[in-house]
């Protein structure tokens, strides 16, 4: 082997792509898992998902839409978390996810043309506990690999049956991988070993030995032949990669090792070119290093270090890479809210043609075998197939003419049979011996068959998975310190859960005070800011405080329930309290027990409807303090209350598992009764939906925080829809906006508040984009619709209450053009903050509706009445303006340009051929004529002269080619003559060990964080590569050449 050959991806160079780029919308599940938590094939990619409680998977598109946008969708899987996925090699659409709860389910991801079920096709039960990874067979159609914490078990699952149950490992199982033919599995374990087995011959690993040097976590992955790496920590705790020969396992081929970390190291290979790819759990660093066949076996190749630690990373097909700007390898990154692609690419001259030494024939989409022919002993490779683009568009057209038909199920048996449980399987082999059924993968589709999403849009990805939300992009802003109040102290944290925590008018906040007396803080949103360290002038209620709101008809009326089952109005002055108020304006007395809550009515001012321990609800008349009317049926604590949006009927959720409608005005008994929520810990309730639907929040009987949906017209019918948020004590408290039909929801002592759009059929929910918050806060208080910024498309606006600070939370719709009114998303709003009727009207059977306004400013057009934009440019690549060109085609383009500019007159008279005789008086002009025609003749010339200097030097150009053939063909070949790559290194004397330092320097020089360019690196690489050729090439002839003894004598 010459000394001197290097591989050709030695110099790959990763490339993270710009933020436009970036898969948005993001949101990752656990670190905790074994898997990787994405997945990507030729036109998906799955990621693992903290949404619905981890039991959902997150799915986008390869490729962008025609907007320039990855959509992003969820499909409930499971019903507890998403531990791992994978998808078919051999199906672009066919995804498995196995979960904690026990089951593999196999998904198959439709197009718009067909009907999305939400059923999966094959659901397997291997009854061995939670399962941790699944892993599709290499070869084989149908057979996959599933993990538990102690076990692999091997399922044929187009007959839904297990194959063999490996032996259990004595501790922790921590990953396993398939051999690149399918016929051998590596597996580690905590205890430090590796093992391979041969399922098809024995149970037991066939060998082992202990190869980690700490039990801390582990992967395994086959890279080349018989060779596979591990990736762990050694006995100083640096994360390790290691290469072993399954044949040989005393000891490993080679190892690296990286920096102190806690993060496992997930490995990913490339079979084509040999790049394996090691990515920290939890780091922003990726690494890459060349599997090579002679020492140093594990030479790294490049380091990558990303603006955001990895979650996951997942290796793209190769079937979808970009060959024709050299792309050698691209590795997805999961981050928590984005994914980032990160290209590899080789330094070569990009777009012309196809280089066929960087891209080898690769493994196909077409399955080797069947798993029943696997089982019985074969073992085929996958198919090759080229990916060269002339030749792959030739191939393309049988797959295209059935790609349209849909695929055939996996099974005949429907996924809601009963599967096959692994604990009826005995420990022999023999038990589980296949049958010879000539029909075991006839339900299988073959061959590459292109997704129906391969040219996916956000359209198609909606009629796969349902519609989503055009508020899914919504986003929650702190605003500006300076909005802030803060130095709160001494606040009141342990109110009852039925209170929302503190309320806010368009004008003042109210905060409840840990000080003995029930006190109530007022503060000004006009006047935010440090508050002074001096005690402030407080609302003395007597007693503690169990509720208390503002009047939606007079922001400067506080209504305050105490736990003397009294209820007392106050009134804070305008600008805020001066003084501390005593005396409250108005005592409600009628209540035998402590009051729950209480709600004004949505239309008559001084209304009042308040619920007690009594279990009972009265209604008062505020502006007498009379008790109006009195409601009964409750036979347990009342959770909740809410007024329907006309103000006819009063809805109550209930601890015993009820959820009641009355209508005061007719009866005192409910109306309408249904069930509500199972859980006994809390509840709330409002209307939405324009009063048609009842969302009602509360927990189930395994205290999981749950969202219902209920007709208000058939209570009793029980919700038609639900929707499950995540396991905490505190209830979530919803905030409805009927503008737009989204409720937002949060929990006192919670980080994160739940955003849905509501709407009327299924699935619902819509989910959009939640906001988080650095640390928990005890109260959420949404303000008035019109303190919201519309030329910020801002649709909500809420104050969050700390430990020590108001913060105001900013919800804001993404849009382009915000220059125009967002007429979709600012319906006109309702006057709410007047009244429509008195109380006494309102008893006397009267109804009435808010009057309503637009949100439009004057000098805002709708955007709906926007002129279209004109299209915009698409620029070229940057690829196309830096291709390089020869020394010829420079000076071709140079010569051209300066003939016609000067233009080309060699078959044109000149002009003074056609004068004849002037008169005196134009001489002038005749004069300017002749000095323009010189100029000319001057300019012809000297281009003559140009072709004939071109002329002599091509001449000599060819007179050295013929001088040295290999050489001059070298040149060709790599574009670059000798001369050339030589003033480009500096390069004098032509020794390997000047060229290697010469190149090192100059490539690092022109590194584009330090102000070069890619362009100017692929000039260094290119003149290396020429230099290297002929030194080979002197090699070679020195190596022809008779010694000197045997030289003919003359």
């Amino acid at each position: 082997m010459n000394r001197f050959k290097t591989s050709k991806f030695k110099n790959t160079t990763p490339k993270i792509s710009k933020r436009d780029g970036w898969v948005s919308g993001v949101r990752a599940g656990s670190n905790g898992f074994q898997g990787n938590l994405i997945k990507a094939s030729c036109d998906f990619v799955a990621f693992n998902t903290d949404q619905g409680g981890g039991g959902m998977v997150g799915l986008t598109t390869l490729e962008a839409g025609a907007d320039g946008k990855w959509p992003v969708n969820h499909l409930a899987c499971h019903g507890d978390q998403v531990t791992d996925l994978d998808f078919s090699p051999f199906d672009n659409n066919l995804l498995a996810t196995c979960s904690a709860d026990e089951s593999v389910k196999l998904w198959r991801l439709r197009g718009v043309e067909e009907e999305q079920t939400g059923e999966p096709e094959v659901t397997v039960s291997p009854g061995d506990g939670r399962l941790e990874t699944v892993l599709f067979h290499p070869a084989a159609q149908g057979l996959l690999a599933v993990s538990s914490s102690t076990a692999v078990q091997i399922w044929d699952v187009t007959r839904n049956m297990a194959l063999a149950v490996l032996e259990q490992h004595p501790d922790q199982l921590q990953s396993f991988a398939w051999k690149q033919d399918g016929s051998l599995m590596a597996t580690s374990c905590k205890d430090k070993k590796l093992r391979i087995f041969d399922p098809r011959a024995q149970l037991t690993a066939i060998q082992s030995v202990s190869g980690l040097a700490n039990n801390r976590d582990s992967r395994v992955l086959w890279v080349r032949d018989d060779w596979f790496v591990s990736t762990g920590f050694n006995q100083v705790r640096q994360q390790e990669v290691r290469l072993w020969d399954s044949r040989k396992l005393n000891s490993s081929l080679a190892s690296a090792s990286l920096s102190t970390s806690t993060g496992i190291l997930m490995p990913l290979f490339d079979q084509d070119s040999g790049l394996l790819v090691a990515a920290g759990k939890g780091e922003p660093v990726i690494n890459c290093f060349e599997v090579s066949s002679v020492e140093p076996f594990l030479p790294q190749v490049s380091q990558c270090v990303t603006e955001a630690p990895s979650r996951g990373v997942a290796l793209v097909p190769k079937l979808a890479l970009d060959v024709t700007s050299c792309e050698v390898m691209r590795v997805l990154q999961l981050n928590d809210n984005f994914i980032v692609p990160v290209n590899y690419h080789v330094p070569r001259k990009a777009g012309q043609d196809f280089h066929a030494d960087l891209y080898p024939d690769t493994a196909g989409q077409t399955a080797a075998m069947s798993a029943e022919e696997w089982w019985a002993g074969e073992n085929k490779e996958v198919e090759k197939v080229s990916l060269n683009p002339a030749k792959r568009s030739q191939t393309s057209t049988k797959p295209l003419q059935t790609s349209r038909q849909p695929a055939p199920p996996l099974t005949n048996q429907k996924s809601k049979e009963k599967s096959m449980s692994s604990s009826e399987l005995s420990s022999g082999s023999s038990s589980v011996a296949p049958s010879r059924s000539p029909s075991s993968t006839s339900g299988l589709s073959s061959g590459c068959l292109p997704s129906p999403a391969s040219t996916a849009s956000s359209k198609q990805i909606q009629g796969m998975l349902g519609p989503s939300s055009k508020f899914r992009h919504i986003q929650g802003n702190v605003q500006h310190r300076d909005t802030h109040i803060t130095n709160l102290r001494g606040l009141n944290l342990t109110t009852p859960g039925e209170c929302d925590g503190f309320c806010s008018s368009s004008q003042h906040v109210a905060v409840p005070l840990n000080i003995s007396g029930g006190q109530i803080a007022v503060f000004e949103l006009s006047q935010p800011g440090k508050l002074p360290d001096t005690s402030l002038p407080t609302i003395q209620n007597s007693v503690s405080v169990a509720d208390f709101c503002w009047d939606p008809f007079n922001p400067h009326r506080l209504t305050v329930a105490g736990e003397d089952a009294k209820i007392r109005t106050w009134l804070v002055p305008e600008g805020g309290l001066t003084d501390t108020l005593t005396e409250p304006e108005q005592l409600l007395q009628g209540h035998t027990e402590k009051i729950y809550s209480i709600k004004y009515h949505p239309h008559a001012s001084g209304l009042l409807v308040s619920s007690s321990y009594d279990l009972t609800v009265r209604l008062w008349d505020v502006q007498t303090g009379n008790e109006i009317k009195k409601l009964l049926g409750h036979e347990d604590q009342i959770f909740g209350m809410a007024w329907s949006p006309d103000g006819t009927q009063l809805a109550t959720v209930c601890k015993d598992g009820k959820v009641r409608i009355y209508d005061p005005r007719k009866s005192d008994k409910p109306i309408q009764e249904g069930e509500g929520p199972e859980g006994h810990r809390g509840a709330r309730i409002v209307w939405v939906l324009e009063g048609k639907y009842l969302l009602v929040s509360g927990f189930d009987s395994r205290s999981e925080r749950q969202l219902y949906l209920i007709c208000a017209s058939d209570v009793s019918a029980g919700p038609v829809g639900s929707v499950s948020a995540d396991v905490s004590p505190s209830t979530l408290i919803p905030f409805y906006d009927p503008d737009t039909s989204v409720a937002f929801l949060s929990g006192k002592g919670d980080t994160r508040v739940y955003i849905y759009e509501i709407v009327s059929e299924e699935p619902y929910f819509l989910e959009c984009s939640s906001f988080q918050s650095s640390e928990p806060h005890k109260g959420f208080s949404f303000l008035p619709k019109t303190l919201c910024d519309v030329r910020d498309v801002e649709i909500a606006r809420a104050l969050r209450l700390s430990k020590t600070t108001i913060e105001p939370v900013a919800f804001r719709v993404p849009r382009v053009r915000k220059e125009f009114f967002q007429d979709d998303v600012y319906p006109e709003t309702a006057v709410w903050w007047e009244s429509s009727l008195s109380a006494s009207s309102w008893l006397s059977g009267g109804n009435a509706k808010h009057r309503k306004i637009s949100m439009q400013p004057k000098d805002m057009t709708p955007v709906s009445e926007a002129p279209k934009e004109a299209p915009v440019r698409k620029y070229l690549p940057s690829s196309h303006y830096l291709e390089e060109k020869s020394d010829e085609q420079k000076k071709d383009e140079l010569l051209s340009a300066m003939v016609a500019k000067l233009g080309n007159l060699d078959d044109e008279p000149l002009p003074q051929e056609s004068f004849e005789g002037v008169d005196e008086d134009e001489w002038a002009k005749y004069l300017a004529q002749i000095v323009v025609m010189g100029v000319q003749v001057v300019g012809r010339a000297f281009a003559r002269a140009l072709r004939q200097e071109y002329a002599a030097s091509q001449e000599a150009a060819r007179a050295r080619g013929r001088a040295g053939k290999e050489s001059a063909a070298a040149s060709s070949i790599t574009g670059m003559s000798l001369q050339e790559a030589q003033q480009i290194l500096n390069i004098t004397t032509l020794t390997p060990e000047e060229i290697q330092k010469n190149y090192e320097h100059l490539f690092k020089a022109n590194d584009k964080s330090v102000g070069g360019s890619f362009y100017l690196q692929s000039k260094v690489v290119r003149a290396k590569e020429r230099l290297e050729e002929e030194i080979n090439i002197r090699n070679a002839d020195d190596q022809t050449k008779p010694p000197q003894d045997q030289q003919p004598q003359t």
